[in-house]
């Protein structure tokens, strides 16, 4: 990321706490004003990264900040047996929990509060891991993307679906407008912290996309790792493995 972009600019709390106190403000209403900000294309993507998770036939999954678990539950029409949700948010993660009641699924998957910097599992212990926009809040990037290295099995998947910003007009402009001026108003109307829907639109403006992403996760010695832009290239899917 170009530069450090926190939730609360005159906090002296750092980015991790700032961002799991946002999480937990707005986690009541964090899946309905999602929808509403992103027209509901984003279970579209979502569904694109099931598919490629489930071609890989894994047997156990990580979901990392799983938030309320939403992409964690549709994993579950994937071949595995266990899926883990990893997330600081006891909020978002109280949400996903009722979630995974109300649809019987509390025997596949196992929602768990933890660090993506500091993950609570052994080497080579996961067939599949998965972040849906959320790689963007990690303090350190590298650091988070070193332990996700480091608990994937070799030959793993390894699948990101985060924001990226159009490069073609009239897309690029239509793009900045809707971030800067449209989202952070909506977040204002609908949510209980004013802060959060501008850092996440300022995050997303700031944080490294297409190939400059990829060429992060192959320092970190992912390999194969490829960048698949999606709706004109507001968001964008990377998969990447290891040796």
């Amino acid at each position: 990321m170009s530069k450090n972009i926190t939730p609360y600019k005159d906090s002296t709390l750092s980015k991790k706490d700032q961002v799991t106190q946002m999480f937990d403000t707005i986690s009541g209403s964090y899946d309905e004003l999602n929808r509403v900000i992103s027209l509901g294309i984003d279970v579209k993507w979502r569904k694109k990264v099931v598919d490629l998770v489930a071609k890989k036939n894994p047997e156990n999954i990580l979901d990392i900040a799983t938030g309320t678990g939403d992409l964690a539950i549709l994993m579950t029409q994937t071949s595995a047996k266990k899926i883990v949700g990893l997330d600081l948010s006891v909020g978002m993660l109280d949400v996903g929990k009722q979630k995974i009641i109300d649809k019987n699924l509390t025997e596949k998957i196992k929602m768990v509060v933890g660090d993506s910097e500091n993950i609570p599992y052994p080497d080579n212990y996961f067939d599949a891991i998965t972040v849906s926009f959320g790689i963007r809040n990690f303090e350190t990037l590298e650091k988070g993307l070193a332990e996700i290295y480091r608990v994937l099995k070799p030959n793993g998947i390894f699948v990101i679906l985060e924001t990226s910003v159009p490069t073609k007009f009239p897309f690029k402009q239509g793009y900045a407008f809707y971030t800067k001026l449209i989202l952070p108003l909506i977040g204002k109307i609908f949510s209980k912290d004013n802060n959060a829907y501008g850092y996440l639109s300022e995050s997303a403006a700031n944080f490294p996309y297409g190939e400059a992403l990829n060429n992060i996760l192959q320092k970190i010695s992912f390999i194969e790792c490829k960048a698949m832009p999606q709706t004109f290239g507001v968001a964008t899917i990377y998969t990447a493995t290891k040796i």
